[in-house]
């Protein structure tokens, strides 16, 4: 649903631009007549600057709908206020001077002021995030820029009850009174301040360049125009600059975007190809598992497999952190934990040998969450061992479901001198053990309130009767109804042994 709307929104940017376009293209056959062109005659070539300007929108609009990364809806937002600068200049070149259309003028032209101010405070909002501004003067930057911007529009709401800094002059053309600089203020301040930030950004020299761009470029503009309003130059200048911007920063930050989504892709793949084929159907137990990847991939694993032919053995667990790191992590924690099972006789010396191995080398401090089981296939008895991991739900035959509420020992790979401890149960016909990772619990609504223990335990309830496949169907399902629209964070692994 949230990305629906997203993709709503840069269709509706795209409709506006691709409008405001085709609006100015038809004012040339429409309203242009003789008599308005006579009347236009000083203002013609900005005009048509405006006209160009507006169609030149809707491609760049276009061209930035199918790129993402850092500050790509802000560069959207500042194509459209630009496209709209372009319409509404426009229409104050067809106002000026016309008596009865006195009071729309002096409205478009508070318009175009406030629209101004906004494309400087979303230019600060964009390269703040595509440049990635740091340090304690960006803090005090996101702080100030607002309310400079709120002192600045009021000092332009004052023009509608008296002629502070804007008025008209005997043929009825608006230009500045004498305090007219104090529409400048927020202008001046906001530059120079975004000016230092990029300077001190550590993004390359082109990208720097290609933001001031932004600053310089119209302030070369307003001189060549010697500060006359309304000339169309320096929305030209400003349009010139989003495009050397989209083609420097923009596309740049973009490409990365895609490059870390193949890495993303790839941890995926890892995660994938190190999961157990589907587990053969036995006669003693049913055997079933699920993983389900969130966007951010995370560490998750599982593994069952027969350690001879009495003994199955089966692991979960969960890497910190994400990404890369996290899948490769997750990949030596899966062989050692193997190895060491099918050497070792119980599942605390397993683990207490996996710890050993994997504290070795280990030197981003990551770690993983564990629990492994034994079953003996000849006495249903399961000899587990928890190591710090998600406590699993026990659901006996015809009891009510409890949490398996024990830990044996610090998580894997946190203190080499770790030793786990284990403990046994005795499992019926009927009764059923899930292993979930926390990304089944901690799944969180609009509301941030988490998916928990107790809703799992009456999914479990309700489906007590249902193989495997079907109660992990059943969670999956609660879970995405429980969140609603919210994007998974995280993955979302589970594993329910049920004995025959």
């Amino acid at each position: 649903m949230i990305k629906t709307l997203k993709e709503k929104r840069a269709v509706l940017g795209l409709v506006f631009t691709i409008l405001v376009a085709l609006v100015l293209g038809a004012l040339t056959f429409v309203l242009f007549d003789e008599e308005t062109v006579a009347r236009l005659q000083a203002y013609l070539y900005d005009c048509g600057i405006d006209i160009l300007g507006a169609f030149a929108c809707a491609a760049l609009y276009y061209g930035s709908m199918r790129q993402e990364g850092a500050g790509s809806r802000e560069f959207r937002v500042l194509i459209i206020m630009l496209s709209a600068s372009f319409l509404v200049n426009v229409f104050v070149f067809y106002t000026t001077s016309v008596p009865d259309q006195s009071t729309l003028n002096f409205t478009l032209i508070m318009v175009n002021k406030l629209l101004d101010l906004w494309l400087i405070y979303y230019f600060y909002l964009y390269v703040k995030k595509a440049l990635d501004f740091k340090g304690k003067l960006a803090r005090w930057t996101d702080k100030g820029i607002p309310i400079l911007m709120a002192l600045q529009t009021l000092v332009l709401l004052v023009n509608i009850f008296h002629p502070l800094t804007l008025q008209a002059n005997a043929d009825g053309i608006y230009g500045p009174t004498e305090l007219g600089w104090l529409e400048d203020v927020f202008l001046l301040i906001a530059s120079v301040i975004t000016t230092v930030l990029i300077i001190q950004s550590k993004r390359p020299r082109d990208q720097k360049v290609a933001a001031l761009t932004f600053i310089f470029l119209p302030i070369i503009g307003y001189a060549m125009i010697y500060g006359e309003y309304g000339n169309a130059v320096n929305y030209g200048m400003t349009l010139l600059s989003l495009i050397m911007m989209y083609c420097i920063i923009f596309n740049y930050n973009s490409t990365k975007l895609a490059a870390t989504q193949a890495d993303l892709d790839m941890a995926t793949e890892i995660q994938t190809s190190m999961l157990p084929p589907a587990f053969p159907e036995r006669d003693e137990f049913d055997l079933y598992a699920s993983m389900n990847t969130a966007k951010e991939v995370g560490g998750d694993f599982y593994d069952y497999f027969m350690i001879d032919d009495d003994h199955l053995c089966i692991v979960i667990a969960d890497v910190s952190g994400k990404g890369m790191p996290a899948a490769l992590f997750m990949m030596r924690g899966t062989t050692v934990i193997k190895d060491n099972a099918l050497a070792l006789n119980t599942t605390s010396e397993i683990l207490t040998a996996a710890n050993a191995r994997l504290c070795e080398n280990n030197s981003e401090a990551m770690f993983i969450t564990a629990w492994i089981g034994i079953l003996d296939i000849r006495t249903m008895t399961l000899q587990y061992t928890n190591a710090g991991h998600n406590y699993p739900m026990l659901q006996h035959k015809g009891q009510p479901v409890e949490e398996m509420r024990t830990v044996h020992g610090l998580f894997l790979a946190g203190m080499r001198s770790t030793h786990y401890r284990h403990d046994e149960i005795k499992l019926e016909p009927g009764d059923r053990i899930l292993l979930f990772t926390d990304g089944a619990t901690e799944a969180h609504n609009a509301s941030d309130e988490l998916y928990g223990e107790e809703r799992l335990m009456k999914v479990l309830e309700k489906n007590r009767e249902s193989s495997g496949e079907q109660v992990l169907d059943k969670i999956l399902e609660d879970i995405n109804l429980f969140a609603e629209d919210v994007p998974q964070f995280d993955d979302i692994t589970m594993v329910a042994l049920t004995i025959k």
